[in-house]
């Protein structure tokens, strides 16, 4: 009993209640299933499974040249372990024709102690393959920290050390942490803009990556980090341990008029560009600005409308911009679904630099979502399919959707940055704005 004495309350844990984000298992095989020529065995019940399916979808693997394996572990293996198994399920993979053999473990396995690292160490010697265990449970955090243990795991097992710096070249970092559903289209317009400065890509961490190009990430002369949700730790890790310099960093991704012109203004200052620079910026706002004269997008009926931004610090930190400048709407709310240090940082130097003040929510799930909604009563939403029903009867007009749309399906890749990607946002609003005329009520029947 305690008598006379005040019982000291652990404070409770920030809950979440719906989360946007999936576990760290799921960013790992996401990163895993970004190099070819590989296979991946996810060492957990087959329940797991369905996070690498969902990854090997997020990096449009052709199912005729990647391979998934899965140990499929049952209750025996979960309450006394399963590295018996787990030799086993590798050593009949041993006359696959594959480069490297990328090995994740689950909670369950981890939790019961299987030791994947001592496991592979013990068959490489057995293995024409490269063996790369990449402990990863769910528990170790979201999706885009798997992200930052599966590029870890890689760099410090793949990369070689030796080898010389390639002049104007560059190691692109973490192209799949981003919401765009069709993000290898934002890849894709990086790699052009490379191309006509006349910089290398050295490697890609990870899309359709030899391990060729992975061995010899180190002879870049600098990295460009691809996203603001995951990969610092990685740039980080090839600059301490490799001598690459990060360039780009600290400012948004070129989504929009203002972002685009400043990273490639960056990108031509570091690699002696900048004549091609200008001229990028100058034929891109150019083409533009002709295609809105003459498609008339319906921007125009939303000044100063009061908007939210609910996505990926990827996407949504350069959407402020883009939104209150070249869409002329008032961001009341930013509800970002990460809450790292960097993050947070590079919203509120673009917030002091807009002149804004919205209500930010770092780390949101979809109640706090809700709940921002109902408080700050925008009347357009840039998110995704969730917010179209977490918006429901909150009095939201239109719900553009720009990130991990589930109602629509897309069959070509579309990017988001530079100058295209404008019209294709544009386009994601005219769309919107054009939709909601609809009636509810009333239904059309063809009369032909």
């Amino acid at each position: 009993m305690e008598h006379g004495r005040s019982r000291r309350k652990t404070p409770e844990p920030e809950k979440c209640r719906d989360p946007y984000l999936r576990c760290a298992f799921h960013g790992a095989a996401q990163t895993a299933l970004g190099v070819a020529g590989s296979a991946l065995l996810a060492h957990s019940p087959q329940g797991c499974e369905y996070l690498v399916n969902n990854a090997f979808a997020w990096q449009a693997c052709d199912y005729m040249e990647v391979i998934t394996l899965c140990t499929k572990l049952c209750v025996d293996e979960i309450v006394h372990g399963g590295e018996e198994l787990l030799e086993r399920t590798i050593l009949e993979a041993k006359d696959l024709p594959i480069s490297a053999l990328f090995v994740l473990s689950a909670c369950g396995p981890e939790i019961v102690g299987d030791d994947i690292v001592a496991v592979c160490e013990t068959l490489q010697p057995e293995l024409k393959f490269r063996l790369i265990p990449i402990e990863c449970a769910g528990f170790r955090g979201s999706q885009y920290d798997g992200i930052d243990i599966a590029l870890d795991a890689m760099l410090k097992h793949l990369v070689n050390r030796s080898g010389e710096k390639i002049p104007n070249s560059v190691c692109l970092i973490a192209p799949h942490a981003n919401a765009n559903p069709t993000w290898i289209a934002d890849l894709d317009w990086v790699k052009g803009v490379l191309a006509q400065m006349g910089i290398r890509v050295v490697a890609t961490l990870t899309h359709r990556t030899p391990l060729a190009e992975l061995e010899h990430a180190a002879s870049a002369e600098a990295s460009l980090l691809l996203s603001h949700d995951a990969g610092q730790k990685a740039a980080d890790h090839l600059s301490a341990a490799h001598g690459i310099e990060q360039v780009c960093g600290g400012i948004p991704l070129p989504i929009g008029m203002t972002n685009t012109e400043r990273w490639l203004t960056a990108l031509g200052e570091r690699f002696d560009a900048q004549k091609t620079a200008e001229s990028m910026v100058v034929e891109g706002e150019r083409m533009a600005m002709a295609t809105c004269r003459r498609k008339w997008p319906m921007a125009r009926f939303f000044y100063r409308t009061p908007a939210a931004i609910v996505a990926d610090a990827t996407v949504g930190i350069p959407l402020v911009r883009f939104v209150t400048e070249d869409m002329e709407m008032t961001p009341d709310l930013v509800a970002l679904y990460t809450s790292q240090r960097s993050v947070r940082d590079l919203l509120e130097r673009e917030l002091d630099d807009l002149d804004l003040a919205p209500t930010v929510v770092y780390g949101t799930d979809v109640y706090r979502t809700r709940q921002a909604l109902a408080e700050t009563k925008p009347k357009v939403v840039f998110g995704s399919t969730i917010e179209r029903h977490a918006s429901e009867g909150l009095g939201v007009s239109h719900v553009v959707e720009v990130v991990k749309m589930m109602r629509q399906f897309r069959m070509i890749d579309r990017e988001y940055f530079g100058y295209t990607g404008i019209l294709d946002l544009f386009e994601c609003v005219q769309n919107e704005w054009t939709m909601a005329w609809r009636s509810r009520e009333k239904r059309y029947e063809a009369r032909w």
